[in-house]
């Protein structure tokens, strides 16, 4: 975390200044704004958070519920939402109250009495090692917490606007006068306090609906889920109990002649979540399973764990669901083959729905609303042109695809009888192969305005084009200090370019690459000078740091190029965190296979994800790859001496 930059700071660092839209907020909602988000789930809170970081943007927040979220429906979190976690501020903290699943075990029917249960294994979560950082449980209203609290702490001073239920929308398509450039107009119905039934309505330039599976916004624009049912019903609950069950506090697996259980200890050291498998279900059913007790689901759960026992004493939460995939065609208002760009997004559940113990609800939601959000800012603040906006349901909706075929898989593999396996083992092989899907680690964007294609990879094939920046350990320069080289990256609308130094920069001879950084820093071609407005921080737009091959000890810093070496503040002080050398024992070099006598720059996207990989040599193509997807600023200056 940097500050005092501008000043002494004695209070909490992690509170931005107010500025712009986040100086004297209006607690009444307005009637026209920039961007208007409908429903403060997990979608929809990262987007407010995320927009929130930008002054200059008007967005609000809606959410039909009186107050904050107490009780969530999801707790899975995958590594790459504890990475996207890190990007907002809160991954530390998070962490520490989470329950971490380190080790899954597999029960299945005893070869000896098939009426009870044994333990068949018992795998480490991930033994490939895909993320720092672990899968875990928590509470999703805390999750809603953090995500709101870093809304409250930014610039624009975000909060969310309760008790407002979306009604309808329309947009207007020729951009009239009466609209202006506030194009979509919202009904609202205000649900609590002394005005509620009274109805509002508010003008914005774009609308984003996160407000679930029965989302307003989605049927506003005549968007439908579409999938199927597969008639297996469970029920879920979460609770304190007592139990001679070995594994209470691990996650595990549970196949039996009686049915299955998914348990899934929870935060806190004592609660736990349990899903109960209550079996095939008559399409006549009509609704009836769902009416099933939380009694029968217990002695149920006891039926299946035989010869264990589960003396519950307190249920938290607990609902009755049938598993169904459902997916929308598209995630915004424009029909296929329009070329006219979007005014309405959906994201999350409003757009994508399936089992909830593969651990992606929340998770694949959350990616929605990143992805879609740094997108927004760069449109609205006048950075990117708006057809940026298309990419968000091309690279959403592909993922959401992939997700739901995947959970399909799994929730079969969950719900089949012990002796339709061919072996004890199959569920527990089938989790440890595909353990990077889940973990949200095989999203892979195809190449587009905002990733290049893959012609040298080979210069760091550690860093495939298109997937997530996956951090390595480094050692920071100027202080000897170990550093995640993704860590320092924040959720702030920047893009990142990676300089990877070939192997005689160190100290001596730095030929091409200080070549490059001289061009970065002064070429009137160079996206530095081109997309960084006069008077703006040289490093407002692009935020560049140079890794070293060598030892932090033999790289010298005051050969370092200046643009690895920024003023930033109005005393003009110079940021030391932007250079980085190789750590002993985990060498960032070798571990992302970096080509060492060339060294590379890897470009990087505001939501993580590695856009390019280019030779320090390839000037025109890296300035190609940015007049493609960001505008000129007004008046292009060399923003470097």
């Amino acid at each position: 975390m940097q500050f005092h930059h501008h000043g002494y700071v004695s209070g909490d660092p992690r509170i931005a200044p107010a500025a712009g839209v986040g100086i004297d907020r209006p607690a009444e909602l307005p009637d026209q704004v920039d961007v208007l988000i409908v429903g403060a789930g997990p979608a929809g809170m990262i987007l407010a958070a995320q927009l929130a970081q930008f002054p200059e943007i008007d967005a609000r927040l809606v959410e039909r519920r009186a107050g904050r979220l107490e009780i969530g429906q999801a707790d899975g979190i995958q590594a790459r939402s504890n990475e996207t976690f890190q990007a907002f501020g809160f991954a530390e903290r998070i962490i520490s109250e989470a329950y971490q699943i380190s080790e899954m075990a597999f029960w299945a029917p005893d070869p000896a009495d098939p009426s009870s249960i044994v333990r068949t294994s018992r795998p480490v979560d991930d033994e490939h090692g895909v993320s720092e950082f672990p899968h875990m449980i928590v509470n999703q209203a805390r999750v809603l917490d953090y995500f709101a609290e870093a809304a409250r702490n930014a610039p624009a001073r975000m909060e969310v606007d309760y008790g407002y239920e979306f009604l309808g929308l329309e947009i207007d398509e020729a951009g009239a006068s009466s609209s202006g450039d506030y194009p979509v107009e919202v009904s609202l119905r205000m649900t609590a306090g002394p005005d509620a039934g009274r109805e509002r309505r508010v003008r914005a330039k774009y609308v984003v609906g996160c407000d679930g599976a029965r989302s307003g916004v989605r049927q506003s624009i005549g968007r439908t889920l579409d999938g199927d049912q597969a008639f297996h019903a469970w029920a879920v609950m979460d609770v304190l109990a007592v139990s001679d069950f070995p594994d209470i506090r691990l996650k595990c697996a549970i196949q039996s002649k009686a049915g299955s259980i998914l348990h899934i200890p929870r935060e806190g050291g004592y609660l736990f979540r349990t899903y109960v498998d209550l079996g095939e279900v008559d399409p006549a059913d009509n609704g009836a399973v769902r009416k099933t007790t939380v009694e029968a689901a217990v002695a149920k759960a006891n039926q299946i764990m035989h010869p264990y026992s589960l003396d519950v004493k307190d249920v938290a939460w607990s609902s009755v669901y049938e598993v169904g995939h459902r997916l929308t065609d598209k995630f915004d208002d424009v029909p296929h083959g329009d070329e006219r760009c979007p005014r309405v997004f959906i994201a999350g559940d409003a757009c994508h729905t399936h089992s909830a113990k593969a651990g992606q609800g929340m998770n694949v939601s959350m990616q929605d609303g990143f992805n879609l959000g740094w997108k927004l800012a760069q449109v609205l603040l006048g950075k990117s042109p708006e057809s940026l906006l298309k990419t968000y349901s091309d690279e959403r909706q592909v993922i959401a695809k992939n997700l739901i075929d995947f959970d399909k898989e799994w929730s079969t593999l969950m719900a089949r009888k012990p002796e339709e396996f061919d072996s004890p083992e199959e569920l527990a092989e089938f989790y440890v192969r595909t353990i990077e899907f889940p973990a949200g680690f095989m999203t892979q964007y195809p190449p587009s305005m905002l990733i290049g294609e893959a012609v040298h990879q080979e210069l760091a094939g550690g860093f495939p084009i298109g997937k997530r920046f996956k951090s390595v350990p480094t050692v920071r320069v100027a202080d000897g200090n170990p550093i995640h080289l993704g860590h320092h990256a924040r959720a702030d609308g920047r893009w990142r370019l990676y300089a990877f130094a070939p192997e005689s920069a160190g100290s001596g001879d730095q030929g091409v690459f200080a070549e490059w950084a001289e061009w970065l820093a002064t070429a009137p071609d160079s996206p530095v000078v081109a997309y960084t407005p006069e008077g703006a921080a040289s490093d407002a737009v692009f935020d560049v740091k140079a890794v070293f091959p060598q030892r932090h000890t033999e790289v010298d810093i005051t050969r370092v190029p200046k643009v690895f070496l920024p003023r930033t503040g109005p005393f003009d002080l110079i940021d030391y965190e932007k250079v980085y050398a190789a750590a002993p024992g985990d060498d960032i070099f070798t571990l992302r296979e970096i080509d060492r006598q060339n060294g590379c720059v890897v470009v990087v996207r505001p939501d993580q994800y590695v856009a390019h990989v280019l030779p320090l040599t390839a000037r025109a193509e890296l300035a190609d790859f940015f007049a493609g997807n960001l505008l000129p600023a007004k008046k292009p200056a060399a923003v470097l001496a």
